[in-house]
């Protein structure tokens, strides 16, 4: 039996890695973690962000390449394959919870509960189907969605970090709007992925009584 090129799960995991280390720095940077938070100075707060911001990166950047290498390697696992949406997942919901505990505009408060929302319930949807044999086939535009949403908390995440990167605040205000955008045509995106789902269990299941 020929062993599987172990990279693109390597990848995945990476970025789940990447998605719980980025969340803990932001929520010591933003003072959540008890004690650690009490002793960090302003600098080492600033630090921690950029730090946060650079997981993101890392994570943001193993979505693309895990896929790429397990089709490049012919690597493809049911392992792998189960591995990927959690790790998607918990860089998403990482980036989110952070954002909020470093104090991120409640503009986007609507936005990420969609997406959220959106997230857990096709879980659970393809949970049920798979439990009635049923399997749900990604669509090339829900893959596209989690690039969009990754684009976007990390557009989000530069504007909320911006003192931390020292850049010049004048240029704050632009960079916040562009991400609240981005964060906007995310949720919408996500959530028409979602019924496109909610619709293919239906007559897929209706189709099988």
């Amino acid at each position: 039996m020929t062993a599987v090129n172990p990279l693109p799960n390597i990848l995945t995991l990476l970025r789940l890695v990447a998605g719980l280390v980025m969340f803990l720095l932001l929520a010591g940077a933003a003072g959540g973690i008890p004690i650690l938070s009490e002793m960090l100075t302003p600098d080492q707060q600033f630090a921690m962000q950029r730090w946060a911001f650079f997981a993101f990166v890392l994570g943001a950047l193993t979505d693309f390449f895990d896929g790429w290498a397990a089709r490049a390697l012919n690597a493809e696992t049911a392992w792998g394959a189960t591995l990927d949406p959690i790790a998607d997942k918990i860089l998403v919901c990482g980036t989110i919870l952070g954002l909020f505990a470093l104090g991120a505009q409640p503009i986007i408060a609507l936005p990420a509960a969609l997406i959220l929302f959106r997230e857990f319930a096709v879980s659970a949807l393809r949970e049920s189907a798979a439990s009635r044999g049923v399997t749900l086939r990604v669509t090339w535009l829900a893959k596209a969605k989690t690039t969009l949403q990754l684009v976007a908390f990390g557009v989000l995440m530069l504007a909320e970090c911006w003192a931390a990167f020292n850049f010049d605040p004048a240029q704050a205000p632009l960079v916040a709007d562009i991400a609240y955008g981005l964060i906007w045509i995310a949720a919408l995106v996500t959530l028409w992925t979602g019924f496109e789902y909610v619709m293919a269990a239906r007559r897929t299941i209706s189709h099988e009584r």
